[in-house]
């Protein structure tokens, strides 16, 4: 380790990362993906954060072969969560997009777990502990900042 760096730096790196690793496991189980595994349930957030991709594009996030992401994408497309239209720039490619169902879908999945998440904080936290989070959280987003 950096002798620059203080223990309670280093104890505070390894915590927030336990935690916030746990916290996300947590948040993960109370979704109903209802019948999506993991995989094609990243697929769909992806395309819901970054926009339209090509199968081999997604392919390459995922780490994953080809055959492999357009299987992902049969099943997507099955249950009617993504949508596919020629690429502008290049007709023979087709991009994959997020459908109205799949945002809804989507939406859907990260109400419950704020709900869960919620519910949690007002049922195991005082008011006085509710602010101190607070505080603590705006502390950690300066760590996103650029």
């Amino acid at each position: 380790m950096d002798v620059d760096v203080s223990e309670s730096s280093v104890r505070a790196a390894r915590d927030v990362r336990t935690v916030v690793g746990r916290l996300r496991r947590r948040l993960k189980q109370t979704y109903d993906t209802e019948g999506l595994t993991p995989s094609q349930t990243s697929v769909l957030s992806r395309l819901d954060k970054f926009g339209p991709r090509s199968t081999s594009d997604l392919a390459a996030a995922e780490r994953v072969r080809h055959q492999s992401m357009a299987a992902t994408l049969q099943v997507l497309d099955e249950r009617g969560l993504i949508e596919r239209h020629a690429d502008p720039s290049d007709g023979r490619r087709q991009l994959v997009s997020v459908s109205e169902s799949g945002h809804a879908f989507l939406e859907d999945k990260r109400r419950a777990g704020e709900e869960w998440l919620a519910r949690a904080l007002e049922d195991r936290y005082t008011e006085p502990e509710r602010q101190a989070l607070l505080t603590a959280l705006a502390l950690l987003e300066r760590l996103t900042e650029e």
